[in-house]
């Protein structure tokens, strides 16, 4: 590893010395040194002072560190969940009784993108809580996977069927089971059949969806 020294020649005006690495004045005159210490401790002793005054003032003007975007992530040690994303949801958000949080009814998110045998149920280990709601994952991975992009890993219509909101603008449950990924993002349906009506014209259903959507409040849910 390599070691930066700091030069102790440099002093300002007033003959106090500056650290070079930061630009600030150490609170030390080399008048208010004893002269004692260059006649037994010579240079050597006199220089290690200076760099005690030096440290401390490093540690004074060392820039604490930032915030990044990758930093989105918030630890969840009240609940317990593998982490908070905050957030507040601009719609309604499907899940199986009115004052329940689990979405996409327990199912992984992630794993409707990754792997080859389909989507799976998530664990109550690797929870994440995004926009007030809980999604499940069956691994580590992809939770963090959804930390790091949750919007597009979470079902489209909140997970509500997509037939009957670009349909009908209703709410509807969506069975994970019955998706289909279009243009990289999650649509669910109510069932086999519903989902069929919906292939007759995807493109144009999911246009009145996104536009009847956002006009549902996201304290409404659906009842049967």
């Amino acid at each position: 590893m390599q070691v930066m020294e700091r030069d102790l020649t440099q002093k300002d005006f007033d003959g106090k010395y500056i650290d070079p690495w930061c630009n600030h004045t150490a609170v030390i005159d080399e008048r208010s040194i004893d002269p004692a210490i260059t006649r037994f401790g010579g240079n050597v002793m006199y220089k290690s002072i200076l760099s005690i005054a030096l440290l401390a003032t490093a540690a004074a003007c060392t820039p604490a560190a930032e915030d990044t975007a990758e930093q989105t992530a918030v630890t969840a040690t009240e609940t317990g969940n593998f982490a908070d994303l905050g957030g507040e949801p601009t719609g309604p958000i499907h899940t199986a009784a009115i004052g329940d949080t689990l979405a996409l009814s327990g199912y992984d998110a992630v794993s409707y993108f990754e792997g080859e045998g389909g989507p799976v149920e998530g664990s109550e280990d690797f929870t994440v809580s995004y926009q007030g709601y809980d999604y499940r994952f069956a691994s580590q991975e992809n939770a963090e996977a959804f930390v790091a992009d949750p919007a597009k890993y979470a079902p489209q219509y909140g997970g509500y069927c997509a037939w009957a909101i670009g349909a009908n603008d209703a709410l509807a449950p969506g069975n994970p089971e019955v998706y289909k990924i279009v243009d990289g993002k999650l649509y669910l349906n109510f069932s086999e059949d519903v989902s069929a009506l919906w292939h007759e014209d995807i493109p144009g259903f999911i246009e009145n969806g996104d536009v009847n959507y956002p006009t549902h409040s996201p304290d409404e849910h659906f009842t049967s």
